[in-house]
């Protein structure tokens, strides 16, 4: 599979470690900037790197892609971007969308007293959080967590195993897109000022 990966910090290096090691080809990686941790693990490949801090322009994306990989990606994947890939982008958010839409979703399940949260691979579109979903898993939510406890324990390694499963199935034709309800949806705003630990 020829991947491109748009995206930063641990879940965005981590994936292009595992994608590396199980043989997929890295066309490229786009990194809000180049002191991230994705971008100087891309460089020591040898895999081209470039910028995209709000939005992933389409000559960003080398021809021959296959599928876009948003892990941890806070820029817009417009439509003529998501197009150059054969099999268009997924990404990961931790949250069971539709439930917890937003930048910080794993800090409101924290703060609302939730017991349950999960991670869900979406198809990426136009819209925040709003894509198809193709796979989803969940874990529960220990009473003395915060979000950064939740992350490293959970949903963070969650992300990785559910990209890899979603890679095995894309390739093979198998990748669920089950549009969201959009009934049960919720969208939280960004954490501002609020005092409570997190990745």
């Amino acid at each position: 599979m020829r991947l491109f990966i748009a995206g930063q910090k641990w879940l965005g290096r981590e994936l292009l470690k595992q994608c590396l090691a199980g043989g997929h080809r890295v066309l490229g990686v786009a990194v809000p900037d180049l002191d991230d941790s994705l971008a100087q693990v891309a460089a020591r490949h040898d895999v081209p790197v470039s910028i995209a801090p709000r939005r992933l322009d389409s000559s960003a994306v080398p021809d021959g892609v296959d599928l876009i990989l948003c892990a941890h990606a806070h820029c817009f994947v417009p439509a003529e971007a998501r197009a150059r890939a054969a099999l268009g982008a997924i990404g990961y958010h931790p949250s069971l969308l539709p439930r917890h839409r937003g930048r910080d979703a794993i800090r409101w399940a924290v703060h609302m007293g939730e017991r349950v949260t999960g991670g869900t691979i979406y198809w990426i579109d136009d819209g925040a959080d709003t894509g198809a979903i193709a796979l989803q898993d969940w874990c529960h939510i220990r009473p003395d967590d915060d979000a950064a406890a939740l992350w490293r324990r959970e949903l963070g390694p969650m992300g990785l195993r559910l990209f890899r499963r979603a890679i095995e199935l894309v390739g093979n034709g198998l990748l669920p897109a089950v549009p969201q309800d959009a009934a049960l949806a919720t969208w939280e705003p960004a954490w501002h000022g609020r005092r409570l630990a997190g990745p």
